[in-house]
């Protein structure tokens, strides 16, 4: 009984050590990106014009790190607080952990170099060698053509410098360890020509991340052979939204014509239109940014329309929203 006890310690032991130097490993290892790269991205007009295009109506940089009125419908954002940050993503969103949308205003990214800004948008690693939550879609952004990265960086720096407070993070564990393994290096495109109309729908819908939102998660991953079908679920005050279908089945925009789903879009951009207030506990409600999508030129919203149709047909009608009410939830669509 000894001898089985001492090697059952020195197994424990060996486990220990090895558990131990894995845990280190990570810690002190990784993330592994490689070092920001030596850039001074030249702040032509031209690219100032794109980054703002980009930052507001495709990537919405300024969906995150900006300031959206919740009492509205989708959200809108509050004008003059483009860039500030200071939005919570935490545990009653799903999040393992307590999460705010950094300042990228001139105060917050002043001292950032930008090979330091271009490495955070394609790879998530900060100038700290931190990595950042992938909530900021960087996987995505790192699929982008150089050149329109470089026209975001040139727009950032146009800001104008804002100081607010962002608090830190809490990120629970394993969740510390595992954030650590997914930033990986970028693979940069080359943007199609938008006359090649599928082609520039697809780099369009990458670069939205439109695929992270309409597709359904396992694991916190999204599942290739269900990609946008939709179906994943996000928990918001008063209500669980599911994403809808947008492949081309009957369930998804199998019925539309490309001017209807322009339409959906542009009708947000109507000048007669203000998003109305709402009873967050009982009316229907959407993450998905409506106002600043609505900004997107009617060309690139046919691109993404006709890239949409060449996906594959999957059959799941969700119902979008379900209202906790009195106990009951009461689907809405």
């Amino acid at each position: 009984m000894k001898k089985l006890l001492k090697w059952v310690g020195i197994l424990v032991a060996v486990l220990l050590v090895v558990v131990i130097s894995l845990v280190g490993y990570v810690n002190l290892a990784l993330p592994d990106v490689g070092e920001a790269p030596e850039l001074k991205v030249e702040a032509t007009p031209e690219r100032v014009e794109r980054g703002k295009y980009l930052a507001h109506s495709v990537t919405l940089c300024m969906d995150c790190h900006a300031t959206r009125d919740w009492s509205q419908f989708a959200g809108p954002m509050v004008p003059g607080t483009e860039g500030v940050g200071g939005e919570r993503f935490d545990r009653n969103m799903g999040f393992p952990g307590v999460y705010y949308s950094k300042n990228i205003t001139p105060y917050g990214i002043g001292k950032w170099t930008d090979g330091e800004l271009y490495r955070v948008i394609t790879t998530g690693v900060r100038n700290d060698g931190e990595p950042i939550f992938p909530v900021m879609p960087y996987h995505y952004y790192g699929r982008m053509a150089d050149e329109d990265i470089y026209s975001i960086i040139a727009y950032l720096r146009t800001l104008p410098s804002k100081p607010s407070t962002i608090p830190e993070r809490e990120v629970d564990f394993p969740f510390s360890l595992i954030m650590r393994m997914i930033p990986a290096k970028g693979e940069p495109t080359v943007m199609p020509e938008p006359t090649d109309t599928k082609a520039y729908g697809k780099y369009l819908v990458n670069a939205g991340a439109c695929r992270e939102c309409h597709t359904p998660v396992k694991d916190g991953q999204v599942i290739p052979e269900l990609e946008y079908g939709g179906g994943r679920v996000f928990e918001l005050p008063g209500g669980t939204l599911t994403s809808p279908n947008i492949t081309p089945h009957a369930t998804g925009l199998g019925n539309w014509t490309k001017e209807q789903f322009i339409a959906k879009f542009k009708g947000y951009q109507d000048s007669t239109y203000k998003s109305p207030k709402i009873d967050f506990m009982h009316e229907y409600n959407t993450v998905m940014p409506w106002m600043m999508y609505s900004t997107m030129t009617e060309r690139d919203l046919a691109a993404i329309y006709e890239y949409l149709r060449t996906l594959k047909q999957i059959d799941n009608e969700t119902a979008n929203w379900k209202t906790r009410e009195k106990g009951a939830e009461v689907a809405k669509k």
